[in-house]
């Protein structure tokens, strides 16, 4: 049985308070109490992640975030009445509460916590010339540079072989040899690696009609030069949950303008701000497509991703994005390779 206050938030609750729960818990979700233990929802990451596209900040309470209207169970029903909720609704978790709505316990799928495996295939875009980081990447890759002591795309392949991702294709060009020489069959590092090799620029999805054979589930499709200790699994479920065609990753990026913003209407000064801060969304290089997207994408030429994904909402399919919350940064200059060898400890 699962110690339920050990899981168990007050509405009241910041964000920040329900992620290091989360986060460091083993069962994914919160538990949203009243003082007298009632049930009033539940938190998982997808919650969290909506809630911060919507602005809300870490310090923001969790009140207006959590669900509400959580599938729950009685404390007498059987195993297999469990599973028939857990089947029927497609969740992994149910709180089991008494005839009072206390909560006394939460019924999870995996009774073990056990890492799970996915088929879900991973293409790993790392065929670039790396020219803004030259003179690193004269002889090597920019994927292969070491960031406190280890290649970019091993750190990008042990937190995917962490989130039980295993099923892996390189797109090369560059040096492609150090990477398949370094890398090999993927075995030494709990992988299976496919190469591909781009005798052209393909752009960051045109290599993706090479593919031996297409995927026939959801795939990944992501740059090989970001450093990330990014939760791939909770972007499936969320992709899947979403009935998506195509989700991509955001990243919010602040922007704080040098100078005073006078607001005018016509000649008249309305107000004037000091040095505001603007924030938007940013491609944070990682996606989720279904096996069909590939169909739109143009045989033997340059593509990029921002291009396939405007085609894919132009076709009237489901395009959504995902926050990215964990540590993230993409090496792409001087000075992110720099503070990237500086922040390597925030991935342990």
């Amino acid at each position: 049985m699962i110690n339920v206050l050990d899981i168990s938030l007050s509405p009241n609750a910041t964000i920040k308070d329900a992620l290091k729960l989360i986060d460091f818990g083993a069962v994914k979700i919160a538990l949203i109490v009243d003082k007298n233990n009632n049930l009033l929802g539940t938190l998982s990451d997808g919650d969290i992640r909506r809630g911060l596209l919507k602005k809300k900040t870490l310090d923001h309470s969790i009140e207006d975030i959590y669900y509400k209207n959580p599938i729950c169970a009685n404390e007498n029903d059987s195993r297999d009445t469990l599973l028939n909720l857990i089947a029927k609704h497609k969740i992994s978790q149910i709180p089991i509460i008494d005839k009072n709505n206390k909560i006394v316990d939460l019924f999870v799928l995996d009774d073990n916590l056990s890492i799970k495996q996915y088929k879900n295939t991973v293409v790993i875009m790392v065929g670039g010339l790396g020219t803004r980081l030259r003179p690193l990447t004269e002889n090597t890759p920019k994927p292969m540079l070491e960031i406190g002591g280890k290649p970019i795309l091993l750190n990008i392949v042990e937190g995917l072989a962490k989130n039980g991702f295993t099923n892996l294709i390189m797109c090369l060009g560059y040096k492609s040899n150090v990477i398949q020489d370094f890398f090999r069959s993927g075995s030494d590092f709990g992988v299976q690696i496919e190469y591909i090799i781009e005798d052209k620029k393909m752009g960051t999805v045109g290599a993706l009609t090479l593919l031996k054979q297409r995927p026939n589930e959801s795939f990944f499709v992501m740059n090989g030069d970001l450093l990330t200790n990014f939760n791939y699994e909770q972007m499936l479920e969320f992709h899947k949950f979403q009935n998506s065609k195509a989700t991509m990753c955001v990243r919010e990026y602040d922007f704080q303008v040098p100078y005073g913003v006078v607001n005018l209407k016509n000649e008249d000064i309305i107000s004037i701000e000091e040095k505001p801060i603007h924030s938007f969304f940013v491609n944070a290089g990682i996606y989720l497509l279904e096996p069909e997207c590939i169909e739109l994408i143009p045989n033997d030429k340059f593509y990029d991703m921002p291009s396939l994904i405007e085609k894919i909402i132009a076709t009237k399919r489901k395009v959504i994005s995902f926050p990215v919350r964990e540590y993230w940064l993409d090496v792409g200059r001087m000075d992110e390779f720099k503070k990237a060898n500086q922040d390597i400890e925030l991935l342990k």
